[in-house]
């Protein structure tokens, strides 16, 4: 390859017995791995900037909400809707705001999303009424929901797939990571100064990477927008679906697992996402192109994207309650223990790109699951009385291997072979994946911590927490066993992972403008 500086773009060749040109979308790419310059390096800060903010968001002001609620009088069962009216807005839309982005541009949806969700930060620190803060998180969920799949695929559309965008994907991606590993210590220290600080913070940061983004986001020639490619039906029931599903399983702890509100909110979201695939199957410019699901790497990757994220969450919400509420730590103390597995995966940023490049991602999974299955067996030694450097440190450690392994791969893999005008939903796909399966975790550790009749004090372990560590554990078994079939099916297979494109995922372009 030559060496390109800046945004030096060249078009892309489309094989025409497989998809026809697409005017509208001229997938310019950045075609070299070294040589970037201080343009270029800015476009990788805005995009990676906005996903470590919505990372960061998520885990940070878990830290603060007990001070949230000693101050405006909010009870346990009303503090969880901070966190979780973000995730049901995150993960209710992430389909819906990839395909946006590919139909009215990338560039477009991304700035506007990220000046709402900074908008959205600054005034929920400022007012004093906990239902409006609830619906604040809920409107900062829907705008990160857009601006994560639009710079997802800003970058498979500016840089080539092989060495540029495995660099640039790893950049991304440990951004991601880095901001939900790092947001915990972030969280401790604002919530020293005031909880305010924690819903604040967000807010002139992602400001000041819009008005950046406006001057380095690449404009690409827009197509007029058209109704008809706009799938509505399936953008109502897709959402629809999702929305019900993370509201059922988010709320199901408080209301009753078997309670006819969660079996009806749960019916109700099957009902809507049979409907959606029926609608799929019918329309000539899907939501959801069913054709993306024949991929066996895509959908594997999705379904690794679900247990990473789901088991990490709901360890973290457990360790953290124990933590705090029997250990007696302070925000602050209990966000340094947590600051190791965020340094490791800042760390491999230098590196990932070359991993990348030379490794399978379905091996990657391999060894990121098992870090994760490491790391959770050695917490589950846990007794009270144990330093911290026997029973936690250890735990933290593998833990940031696993994540700063996992999340790059599950996204490479994610994308890999599909086309620039559907990388949008490609991307959607993988963090819906993340979202709901953060959700539907916390959903279920949370049932067994609250309904369990083990005793516990102070400097004792929670009641049901043995149990919930054991079920976080078996679902990086099934990662890593999943993994391990999926890699000894490629390398069979002769399936090259990255570089190169995924066959089944070759059709027509369907629109998308930037």
């Amino acid at each position: 390859m030559t060496q390109t500086h800046d945004l030096v773009i060249t078009q892309r060749a489309t094989d025409p017995s497989t998809a026809p040109p697409a005017p509208t979308d001229p997938a310019t790419h950045i075609t070299s791995a070294s040589g970037w310059g201080s343009r270029t390096w800015l476009l990788l800060v805005v995009l990676a900037g906005a996903l470590f903010l919505d990372g960061l968001d998520i885990s940070m002001v878990g830290v603060a909400l007990p001070s949230i609620g000693a101050d405006l009088g909010m009870g346990q069962s009303q503090l969880q809707w901070i966190v979780s009216g973000y995730v049901l807005g995150y993960g209710g839309l992430l389909l819906l705001g990839g395909r946006t982005s590919d139909l009215i541009g990338r560039r477009r949806v991304f700035l506007i999303a990220l000046g709402v969700f900074g908008v959205a930060s600054v005034v929920s620190a400022v007012v004093d009424v906990d239902a409006l803060i609830v619906a604040l998180r809920f409107v900062k969920g829907v705008a990160a929901a857009f601006t994560v799949p639009a710079g997802l695929s800003i970058i498979t559309t500016t840089f080539a797939e092989g060495p540029a965008r495995n660099r640039a994907f790893s950049i991304y991606t440990v951004c991601g990571a880095s901001g939900f590993s790092l947001g915990l210590v972030f969280g401790g220290l604002l919530t020293e100064i005031s909880w305010r600080a924690t819903l604040i913070f967000p807010g002139p940061v992602a400001l000041l990477l819009l008005f950046a983004g406006l001057r380095v986001i690449p404009k690409i020639g827009a197509a007029p927008f058209r109704w008809a490619q706009f799938d509505v039906v399936g953008a109502l029931t897709s959402t629809g679906a999702l929305l019900l599903l993370v509201f059922g399983v988010v709320r199901a702890p408080e209301v009753g697992w078997a309670s006819a509100v969660t079996i009806g909110t749960l019916v109700v979201s099957g009902i809507l996402a049979v409907a959606f695939v029926l609608v799929e199957r019918r329309h000539r410019h899907p939501l959801v192109r069913l054709g993306l699901l024949r991929s066996p790497l895509l959908v594997h990757a999705n379904i690794s994207a679900a247990l990473m994220f789901g088991s990490y969450v709901a360890f973290q919400f457990v360790v953290t309650l124990y933590l705090q509420d029997s250990l007696g730590w302070s925000p602050l103390a209990m966000a340094l223990g947590f600051l190791p597995a965020g340094l490791i995966v800042a760390a491999s940023a230098i590196r990932m790109d070359r991993v990348l490049d030379r490794v399978p991602t379905p091996w990657l999974l391999v060894g990121g699951f098992a870090a994760f299955l490491g790391g959770y067996l050695w917490f589950a030694r846990a007794e009270p009385g144990m330093a911290y450097a026997d029973f936690l440190l250890p735990t933290i450690i593998l833990l940031g291997i696993g994540f700063a392994v996992t999340f790059p791969s599950v996204t490479s893999q994610g994308t890999a072979g599909v086309d620039d005008a559907e990388q949008g939903l490609a991307s959607g796909l993988v963090n819906t994946s993340v979202q709901v399966g953060g959700a539907v975790m916390m959903a279920v550790v949370t049932a067994i911590l609250t309904s369990s009749d083990e005793p516990s004090g102070p400097g004792e372990l929670l009641g049901g927490m043995s149990t919930a560590i054991w079920v976080v554990a078996g679902l990086s078994i099934v990662g890593l066993a999943s993994a391990i079939a999926m890699a000894t099916w490629s390398r069979k297979s002769r399936t090259q992972v990255l570089p190169g494109p995924v066959p089944a995922l070759e059709s027509p372009l369907a629109g998308g403008a930037d």
